[in-house]
Formats: C-alpha cells, structure tokens, sequence
C-alpha cells in the first residue's frame, strides 16, 4: 500500500497524475504542498476536487461578481447564498426555499439514462443537504439534430432517466425545456433542478465542528460506479482515445434515495446532525475534504469501515468513487445512538467512519495505515485559479454582420409577404421541433404527484403550493437561448434572465431570486472563454438591474469536439437561468390560456423588428447571424410589476410571455391551452411601432406578454399600465366557435384564419421515424 511514509521515502515513484487530468504544474504544486509526492489515495482526492467541473478553476475569478455585483437590497431575502450546497431564500411566514440547477452532461451522452437519472439524484440531494424536503424538479435539455440517428439514443435515454428518477422519488416535474439544434450533437445538455421547502430553523449547512463530534457515512454502499465520473469525465473535451476520460457513469436507485430523503429529514427533525454533505462528484474526497475545510478543526478517517458493494476497491477508487445515495453527517457522540436509530428504522446502512479533530489537518488510515495526511483546504478550497486567455473570435465580427435585416439579407432570405404565406409560415414554425408541443416528452414525467402543483408545463411557470392553509406557494422557471447567446454573449446571458425573470412575472409572481448553470466550450479555447466572461459579466450587471441575486449554480465546461478557433468548435454558449418567485396565493396564479370567449386580449410592450437568431430565421432558412433583441431591463421590472398588480388584483384571466416565435406563436399557444380562440388586428400595432404584419406576427421583442382581460376589469388594468409607463394595445378578443360544428381559430383581421384543429395538428409536431 502507498502509504505517507511510503510517499516520502520514494519521491521519485511515477505516478499516472496526467490519466486523472492534472497537469504537470499541477502535480507539482501538490508535490509543493505536501513537501514530498503525493500517496495514490492523496493524488486520486487532488484529481477529483482540483477537476474542473469541482472546483471551477477557470470560471471563480470571474463568478465572484455575483458576489460583487449583490447589493444589500437584493440580500433582504437571501438567508444562504453561494458557496452552500444550494441557496436558500426567505418566502415569509417562517418558510423557506431552497433551489439550485446543476448539469449532468458528459455522462448523459455516456449513459444517458443513467447519466440523466443520477443528475437529477445529485440535485436531489444537494436539496436534502440543507435541511429541506425536495418538493420539485425542472428539467433543461439540449440535444443534437433531431433528424441525426444518434440523437433518438440520447433523447429516449435522458427523458427516461429523469422521468423514471423523479416519478420514483414522487417529486412533480413542473417546468423546463427541449431544444434541438445540431451543435449539441456530441454534447448533449442535462441540467437538473429541484426545489425544496424548509423552515427557516431547519436549514442545516455543510461543516465539520466541534472536536471529537463522530463523521457518519449513510445510504448506499459505495461501489466502483461512477469512479471519476462527472467530475473528471465533465472536466476535459470528449477524447475517443482515451479510455480515462469515458470512465463508468454512475447507477442510480431513486427507491433508495427516497427512504434516504425521509430518513434525512427525520434526522433534523430529531436535531441530531450537526453538519451534513452529500456525496456527488468526488465522492468521499469531496465530503470528507470540504466539510473539514469549512469546520475550525479537522478530521480523522478509517477508510475500511466505509461499506463497499466491491471488496476489491483500493483506496484511491473508494475515495473517488461517485456511487449515489450517499451522505455523510457530523454528530455529536452524546446523539450518536439517536441517529443509529432512525437511520436502523429506515434500513438505511450507517456507518461511523471517522471523528472532527483540532489538528486542521484531514487524515485518512486504511487498515492502520496512514494513506492521506492533508490540510483539507488545499484539497478543497485552495486549488489553482486560472486567469485564462480570452479574447473576442475573429468570426464574431462576421456572424454578426449576417443579418437576415440587411439588405443583402433580405434578399437572400425572403420574408411571407401575402396572407397564404404568412400562415403557411406561421405551420410551419409551430410543426418545427423546437417549437412544436413537448407532450411526448412531458407526459412521461408527473406533474402532480404531492398534490401542491398549482401550475405546470405548458404554463409559463411552475408553481408549487408551501403552505396548505395560506396558499404561500413559489413560481419557477428556467431558460436559455444559446443562438441569442452565439451572437452575442453578454446580452444572450441577459436574454436567458429576462426571458425566465418574465415567465415568473406573468403568473403574477414576484421575482425574487435566480440560480444558473453555465453550459460553455473549451475554457482552455480563448473563444470559448470569452463567452464564458461575458456572459457571467452580462448576467451578473442584469441581475443587479433587476434586483434579484444569484444564490448558487453551476458550471459545465469543455462542452466541445471540434477545433478550437473555429465557429462551430463547441456547442452554443448556453446559460441557463432559474428564475425564483413567491405568490401570496397560488389559487390566484395567472395560467397562460385563454379561459373563457368575450374577453379583451391586450399586448404589453413594445414591439421592434427584431428577427435576427429567431425561430423564422431558424426553421425558414436555417440562418443564424446578426444581433440578438435589445434587452431592456427597466421595461422587464415594470412589465413585471404591472403583472403583479394584475394577478393580485384579479385584472386578467390568462398571460403568456412573448419569446420563440413571437406574437403569432404565443396567440396559437394561448388559445390551444383551453380550446378557445382569438381575433385580432394588427393595424393599430403595425401603425404604432412602424412595423410589417409579418415583423408584427414573427420578431422576438423582449419585455412583452399577451393577456386576457375581463370587460369589466379594463380601465383598472390599462390605468394600471398607464401609471408605470407600460405601453399597452388593445389587439383583439378571444372567441368562442364561429358557429355549429366549427373549431374555434386563431383569426388575423385581413390575413389569414387557423382553425384551432389544424394548429393543435401542426403544433403535435412530427417525430422522425427512427424516433420510434
């Protein structure tokens, strides 16, 4: 065995540093820390925690100005910020939540069933680790071309995974998105999130205090699966040549994580844990290295009392390995018995591995040989930090040139001039795959399971009851648009924002806070780096703007398979944004369906000719160039606080965010929610705003939505309007069926009529064969 007197007396030993992903300077600030080479136990812990993907070395120098940028305002609610498991954010009344979205993409490409299923296992439990119950899960995916033979591999794959973990677990999936777009092809994107509720007594956090408190290691025994697996599978651009980098992804048991969740929160309940970490990426290295990290003393460990599935597991691959199902608690040795107890109720295996010291050093025996001596900040907190070369592409310049609003543009992308064409155009866009109903992918999921979902898919937001008998509840949403964000970095992170902010907003929510995940490229790529930077730079400046902090994320780098420097070495640069708000009532949350005929439809906003990276562009003409919609943050607070007042004050039956797709796709989505139509003019808006029907019907303005209002509510609401500065049109009326036997249709005064039994068709999409 590699033991520390080993290390020291054979300095010259060779060890495989390079195949665990350290770099050779890296190898040697390790040897430089310890003063001597590190054991193989030693060497496998600094892998795992000084990978990418766990300590964000290329992305903490540029994270901090979410830190920064948080004023003490937008700290009024924000009871645990970054650096926890998950930020947890005061609702009122006592209550409390907890929310946070993490990636889980190199495995799901890997495995995608169990890639996905254990991305959503470790975001459960990063949830159970501060002391709440998980009450939620949403869902952003990404994958390649949906006409590609590969891609029906991965979709059914992921979708199963999280279907069949969070269905398992009872935990409602209320939100989220689907996307296909070719450059996702070798690089799929699984971000999970979940919500949990809490008292503000309740929260509990990550650290090992109190000298001769016992470390408890409980759940799942640990097993060769997932030995490195996300944190450096996730930590280095897919290399087919080589094996280290496809290492076993991790099997989930979401039966066994729910006898965990309730054995968790009867723990608390029992005030018998201290502190408390769940096992996810790095596995013991992590738990182990950061709760000592973030305790005042240190801590000792007897490896050989973890409880393993294989027996033959050195020690290096126990502390690496990422089984799931596993947590590790801090407990007084007077509550000792207490929690043996509940964890022998719930058969959940437990075992004392070790005790909190007053060395502040973290020190790992295997059999009574001492093969970790380490001062747990340097494995945890104290990594390298790099200052990565960025720089702007040279193919930005270009791409942002190619605007279909040039006039050469024009010419080569012809836009539907006559009524036939705009409707023609208009099925088309909602057959396309990103656009189209995801039925076939959200009814796989529960969305009601708890009984707390107010709203789910496919309103805006999710929406989840807190307390029973005040109807306190929370909003959810999440987005991204990584062609916005191609175009144009630092406004596409702002747009990802403004977009999930929205969505928020229209349900008569109030937004309050936000968590990311940062899916970009190659950070060793200059390019790739640069729309790291600016998107971080872009969504940090938003978030002061609207006055709503960041509590946690993730970052997911090396998203890339091709050259660096060229235009399509990585995926879109995607930062996906989860957007937090709280409804006094959810029985008054706003849905996005037209609920009733003879009421008076409204447009909110102001609308520009703004065509470039959108889904016409798209689906149309397969362009991507130009800039993306100009982001008005003022216009989003105020547009937000109109539709707080709104729903409040019961002003409006229906409201739906204008994004993909525009006008024409959000009044076809609004009427098929319920089966009730619409009519609408686009004259006063087209003399308004100096605008084209077609510019109207398609362009992809921000800080606009749809809402119906009843008759008897429309001076108090466009009063409302008036008194914040909200521009405001009238454009129409939701209508019943035009006579016996006929659908009701989406009609445009002048242009076209769409039965809503041929829209319903057209938005069902059409799946691909292989599909199945």
């Amino acid at each position: 065995m590699d033991t520390v007197d080993k290390a020291a007396a054979t300095p010259d030993v060779a060890l495989p540093y390079a195949e665990l992903g350290l770099k050779p300077d890296e190898y040697g600030r390790i040897v430089d820390i310890l003063g001597r080479r590190p054991t193989a136990s030693e060497l496998a812990m600094y892998s795992v925690m000084w990978s990418e993907h766990c300590s964000y070395k290329s992305s903490k120098n540029h994270l901090r100005q979410f830190g920064d940028k948080t004023t003490d305002a937008m700290k009024e609610h924000l009871l645990v910020g970054i650096g926890e498991n998950a930020g947890v954010v005061d609702i009122g009344d006592g209550w409390a939540v907890t929310f946070k979205v993490e990636s889980h993409n190199h495995p799901s490409f890997v495995e995608p069933y169990q890639g996905a299923a254990t991305g959503v296992g470790g975001i459960v439990r990063d949830i159970i680790s501060m002391g709440a119950r998980p009450v939620a899960v949403m869902d952003q995916l990404r994958f390649g071309a949906i006409d590609h033979p590969d891609t029906a591999r991965v979709v059914h794959g992921v979708v199963a995974g999280v279907g069949g973990y969070g269905n398992s677990l009872g935990l409602p999936n209320i939100g989220g998105e689907v996307v296909f777009d070719p450059s996702y092809q070798g690089n799929p994107l699984v971000n999970a999130l979940c919500l949990g509720v809490l008292r503000h007594e309740d929260i509990h956090l990550a650290n090992a205090s109190g000298v001769g408190n016992k470390v408890v290691l409980f759940g799942a025994r640990t097993g060769g699966d997932g030995i490195g697996g996300a944190s450096i599978l996730a930590s280095e651009t897919f290399d087919e040549t080589k094996p280290s980098k496809r290492p076993s992804v991790q099997v989930g048991d979401p039966f066994m994580e729910k006898v965990l969740i309730e054995c968790c929160l009867e723990l608390y309940a029992a005030r018998v844990v201290e502190g408390i970490q769940d096992l996810g990426a790095a596995g013991i290295s992590c738990a182990t290295s950061e709760l000592a990290s973030n305790g005042d003393g240190g801590m000792y460990v007897e490896l050989e009392k973890v409880l393993l599935r294989d027996p033959s597991l050195t020690p290096g691959e126990i502390l690496m390995s990422e089984s799931q199902e596993r947590m590790m608690a801090v407990v007084r040795p007077d509550k000792l018995e207490e929690f043996l107890a509940i964890t022998g109720r719930w058969d959940v295996e437990t075992a004392v591995i070790g005790e909190v010291t007053g060395t502040g050093r973290l020190v790992i025996d295997h059999h009574g040989q001492r093969i970790v001596d380490v001062d747990p900040r340097t494995v945890a907190h104290e990594g390298p930090v790099y200052d990565r070369p960025y720089a702007r592409p040279a193919w930005q310049d270009g791409l942002q040139a190619d605007s279909v609003s040039t006039e050469q543009g024009a010419r080569a992308y012809p836009r539907p001039g006559t009524p036939d064409a705009l409707r023609a155009t208009l099925l088309r866009l909602l057959a396309s795959p990103n656009l189209a109903s995801k039925a076939w992918v959200t009814d796989q999921y529960d969305r009601f399971v708890q009984g707390n979902t107010k709203m789910a898919m496919p309103d805006d937001g999710g929406v989840i009851r807190v307390d029973e008998t005040t109807g306190l509840g929370v909003v959810l949403a999440t987005d991204a648009n990584g062609r916005y964000t191609k175009l144009d970095p630092y406004t596409g992170a702002q747009l990802a924002l403004a977009e999930a902010y929205r969505n928020v907003a229209v349900t008569g929510a109030k937004p309050l806070a936000v968590t990311d995940c940062l899916n970009f490229g190659s950070p060793e790529d200059p390019d790739s780096m640069w729309q790291l930077v600016e998107a971080i730079r872009g969504l940090a400046d938003a978030c002061r703007t609207l006055g709503v902090p960041v509590t946690g994320g993730n970052v997911s780098l090396y998203n890339g398979t091709g050259e660096p420097g060229q235009i399509d070495s990585s995926i879109h640069p995607t930062p996906v944004v989860g957007v937090l708000g709280v409804l006094d009532d959810v029985s008054r949350a706003v849905g996005t369906g037209w609920t009733a005929p003879g009421q008076s439809v409204y447009l909110l906003g102001t609308t520009r000719a703004e065509l470039d990276g959108s889904a016409w562009a798209d689906v149309e003409h397969g362009h991507l160039g130009g800039l993306p919609p100009a982001v008005d943050l003022e216009a989003e607070r105020t547009l937000a606080e109109v539709l707080a007042i709104a729903g409040r004050d019961s002003l409006v039956d229906a409201a739906h965010d204008l994004s993909e797709g525009g006008l024409a796709q959000a009044l076809v989505e609004s009427s098929l929610r319920y089966g009730v139509g619409v009519q609408v003019s686009l004259d006063a808006l087209c003399e308004r705003d100096g605008l084209t029907p077609f510019e109207a019907l398609f362009s992809e303005s921000t800080a606009r939505a749809i809402v119906a209002v009843p008759r008897s509510e429309e001076t108090r609401f466009t009063d409302a309007c008036g008194a914040r500065g909200v521009p405001v049109l009238r454009i129409g009326t939701t209508t019943d069926a035009a006579g016996p036997g006929e659908p009701a249709a989406v009609t445009v005064d002048g242009l076209f009529t769409l039965p809503l039994d041929e829209a319903r068709a057209a938005h069902s999409g059409t799946l691909p064969r292989h599909f199945g």
